[in-house]
């Protein structure tokens, strides 16, 4: 039986371009993309100049297909969320920001298994409410 299952990673990759092309479509600055720090990985790293002028995002995305137990949003539970606030922090300290920044998440919702062509974005701004959550 022929495989017709789409890669996770292509999944992933996929799903992140579709966050991008979202994010400039609203006007924001992509400065990067799977930019590593620590031992973590940030997806998009974002610059939203349409609530204060020049702040920085780090944008998370999660990729489901319907049927999942999970939705995209659901999936980001307490532990992933400490890493990304960990890895966001490290990244704002190494780049010495010192204006306002926050964490969003991107969550695409593939319809099918095999094709990218029908898909759902869901984007939650500030998803750590403006806390530091894991001092």
């Amino acid at each position: 039986m022929l495989n017709t299952m789409i890669d996770p990673r292509m999944k992933g990759r996929f799903a992140e371009t579709i966050a991008a092309d979202h994010l400039i479509t609203m006007g924001w600055k992509v400065l990067a993309r799977n930019v590593k720090i620590s031992h973590g990985e940030l997806d998009i790293v974002a610059l939203d100049t349409t609530i204060r002028p020049g702040e920085l995002v780090i944008v998370e995305v999660r990729a489901r297909t319907i049927g999942k137990i999970q939705s995209p949003l659901e999936s980001v539970g307490p532990r992933k969320l400490k890493s990304l606030v960990k890895y966001s922090r490290a990244l704002v300290e190494k780049v010495s920001w010192e204006k306002f920044w926050r964490i969003d998440l991107i969550g695409i919702t593939f319809e099918d298994k095999i094709s990218f062509q029908k898909w759902r974005l869901d984007h939650v701004k500030d998803i750590t409410a403006g806390r530091d959550i894991y001092s």
